[in-house]
């Protein structure tokens, strides 16, 4: 049985009435929008709904409804076409499908959505400061939060939530969980701490300030911070045995786990003392995942295409880097570096042609797929009732 997080199965039933944070600009004179919350479903409810979703699916609906694409438009009817056409599980904005205002992302994310009871998770990579999508996030990042006690770092990311939820967008992998006291290593900029238990409060923190408004994503498991290199270009290693990572870079991944944070992100992070494929692609860190770290919710590979761009030849594939991350146990693939429009078909068919020969277990898919469909399911009750307010502006 698929056990799923508490932050994905609701709370008690009842009506709610929420105004979003006001943008960090907005004009004193700007009414907020205002969301209705229906009464959300039972846990078993949820998840027997999400496994009746999945098992209804066909092969190539199951496959597709994995696969979270990207291509760079600000066109809401191209975008649409997409995600409904390829009936993609997912979409990442990245700075190309940011436009300049509120508005017009409002538009852009809404065309992604055929049928809000079942909406694709939208995504995006807003952590604040050195990683920013959003133009008018004003909200401090990592460099300061780092610095400050943690519930700094859960007012920030509250308020940066209600920035990404009020854009229409349901997922965020913003909460980088690396730590490094380091400054020369890539993840620094991006660390909450220096410490593992200095890192770990503010993780913790940054989901709880998250979790009304947006699924908080852990990143970069098993961590960055101990591997120099940049994995946008390489595969960095460590040479930590799993003992000493248990002790320090585990710590943040733990607390954001136990704080509810419905996503973890794999890095194309090699720890050879514990398996010598990257986390990304291995089956022993996926086991660590459940079964020593105790998560149940949707893991997420990073962009499959920064396994292309490391050069390595055992990696050129980016088809075979998804099927291999599925059967690792990864639930949802991440396709954007050297993503064009044909590139998600070709994940999906490959997917198939995968449980087809066997080479990807079904029951391995039917997981996955469940799993998706009951985030899917939950961020549909987090939105549900959306009631726009007439005559208001998002961006103030």
């Amino acid at each position: 049985m698929i056990r799923l997080p508490l932050a994905l199965l609701g709370a008690a039933a009842m009506l709610l009435l929420a105004v979003a944070a006001p943008h960090p600009a907005a004009h004193a004179d700007s009414a907020p929008e205002v969301r209705v919350v229906a009464a959300p479903e039972d846990a078993e409810d949820r998840l027997a709904r999400a496994a009746d979703l999945a098992a209804g699916m066909s092969l190539r609906e199951k496959a597709a409804s994995v696969v979270m694409g990207h291509i760079p438009t600000t066109d809401p009817a191209a975008a649409s076409a997409y995600v409904t056409g390829n009936g993609l599980g997912g979409f990442i904005l990245m700075g190309a499908n940011v436009p300049g205002d509120e508005e017009s992302l409002r538009a852009l994310t809404g065309a992604l959505t055929a049928d809000p009871s079942f909406p694709p998770l939208i995504a995006i990579d807003q952590e604040g400061g050195d990683v920013s999508r959003l133009p008018w996030d004003g909200f401090p990042g990592a460099r300061t939060l780092r610095e400050e006690a943690s519930g700094a770092t859960q007012d920030a990311f509250a308020a940066r939530a209600a920035l990404v939820d009020r854009a229409g967008i349901s997922v965020n992998f913003g909460v980088v969980a690396d730590v490094t006291a380091d400054r020369s290593m890539f993840i620094f900029g991006r660390s909450l701490g220096a410490d593992p238990d200095g890192a770990a409060a503010r993780v913790a923190a940054a989901v709880a300030g998250e979790g009304a408004h947006a699924a908080s994503t852990l990143k970069h498991f098993p961590g960055h911070g101990a591997a120099p290199g940049d994995s946008h270009a390489g595969i960095p290693e460590s040479g930590k045995s799993l003992a000493e990572w248990m002790e320090t870079d585990a710590v943040p991944f733990a607390a954001g786990i136990d704080a509810g944070a419905p996503l973890l992100m794999f890095g194309h992070l090699r720890y050879p003392a514990v398996d010598e494929l990257p986390a990304s692609l291995s089956p022993q860190w996926h086991r660590i995942a459940r079964e020593e770290l105790g998560f149940t919710g949707v893991s997420v590979t990073d962009d499959l295409g920064m396994l292309q761009a490391s050069g390595d030849p055992a990696y050129a594939d980016p088809v075979a880097n998804g099927v291999a991350a599925l059967a690792a146990g990864s639930d949802l693939v991440l396709s954007v570096m050297f993503s064009t429009a044909d590139s998600a078909p070709r994940m999906v068919d490959g997917i198939v042609a995968a449980v087809e020969s066997g080479a990807l277990p079904a029951a391995r898919l039917d997981e996955a797929a469940t799993r998706v469909a009951a985030l899917r399911l939950a961020r549909a009750d987090a939105g549900a009732g959306f009631v726009p307010c007439p005559g208001c502006s998002p961006a103030g």
